[in-house]
């Protein structure tokens, strides 16, 4: 015989048919519900004491707190343990709901903080779009398939007043210049991969794409495609002429787009500047050529911005180490 099984309720429930007040849901805790559905399984405060590693009075407290919140008795006391109601068996359905989906919280929790899942969103730029950013993607799908990645691309003045404000959790492209007003705006980490050049490209067919010696001035009554005036990387192109001794060229079209420009190219016969290992993603593709020329010019350093005030989310971290493998193998 259990003598603590045969404890009366410590609470009064002489009032049970008055409706429960909303501070009952604030006043509810997550330990006596618990408990209370071991009870319900064992059918005894002794056996359920044991399983929690409790002692009977403690689980026998849990139990009449719990009424006293509910207002309602939950279980009658018998010499053979304790005998579930209508109230305990209506709360027990709720309750197994509950511990499951607190097993359910705790399995994602676990995954999130171990990056196994997780969301990462990433900002890029043309120079890392074409060959960088799917090899780091492809790798980290492949070690952690169940982490959700965002690709946003668009120019450097849009990307990072995104990652100030955590749209983003990084942005992968062409580092900006130290002395560029948009690198000193921002509190960001500015990690470098590698360091890039630059080359003319045009489309596989065109009149060029199979001279193996070419000048600059050659090229200027073409077509050509560069960067908008607000882009850093516009500065690299007027650099390119100006150097030569040469004007800018009189047809360009401006655009950061790269699906665009490579229409452009093909049906514009149009040139134009691309990151070396952006335009040999496309060579070998066979849809454009690079022009015989050498590299026209330092593109810049390609590497990846975080927020220098916030750490990565676990899948972000996995996100750039996968990254800087990727980059390790370019």
């Amino acid at each position: 015989m259990e003598a603590d099984d045969r404890q009366p309720p410590a609470t009064d429930l002489s009032r049970p048919n008055m409706p429960l007040a909303d501070g009952m849901l604030r006043r509810l805790k997550l330990k006596p519900l618990l408990i209370f559905d071991r009870v319900l399984a064992s059918h005894s405060i002794a056996r359920a004491a044991k399983e929690l590693n409790l002692t009977q009075p403690a689980v026998t407290k849990a139990i009449q707190e719990l009424e006293g919140d509910l207002g309602v008795e939950l279980f009658e006391r018998t010499n053979r343990g304790v005998v579930p109601t209508c109230y305990a068996t209506l709360l027990g359905a709720r309750v197994k709901s509950v511990i499951a989906e607190l097993r359910y919280l705790t399995d994602e929790l676990n995954a999130f903080r171990s990056g196994d899942s997780g969301h990462v969103v990433v900002g890029t730029l043309i120079s890392a779009s074409a060959r960088l950013l799917p090899l780091a993607i492809s790798k980290l799908k492949a070690e952690r398939p169940g982490i959700l990645v965002t690709v946003r691309e668009g120019p450097l003045d849009r990307l990072f007043p995104a990652l100030a404000t955590g749209e983003l959790d990084l942005v992968v492209g062409r580092l900006p210049e130290a002395d560029l007003p948009l690198a000193r705006m921002y509190s960001f980490h500015h990690a470098e991969l590698f360091k890039e050049a630059l080359c003319a490209v045009v489309w596989s067919e065109h009149p060029l794409a199979q001279r193996t010696s070419i000048d600059l001035r050659e090229l200027m009554a073409w077509p050509w495609l560069l960067p908008p005036m607000e882009s850093p990387a516009r500065i690299t192109a007027e650099r390119l002429f100006s150097d030569a001794g040469l004007a800018m060229p009189g047809n360009i079209v401006e655009s950061l787009s790269l699906l665009t420009n490579i229409g452009l190219m093909q049906a514009m016969q149009a040139i134009n500047l691309m990151p070396r290992a952006v335009a040999q993603h496309f060579a070998q593709l066979k849809l454009l050529a690079i022009l015989e020329m050498g590299d026209i010019g330092a593109f810049g350093r390609i590497g990846y911005s975080v927020r220098e005030d916030r750490a990565s989310t676990p899948a972000a971290a996995r996100f750039i180490a996968c990254l800087t493998q990727a980059a390790a193998e370019l």
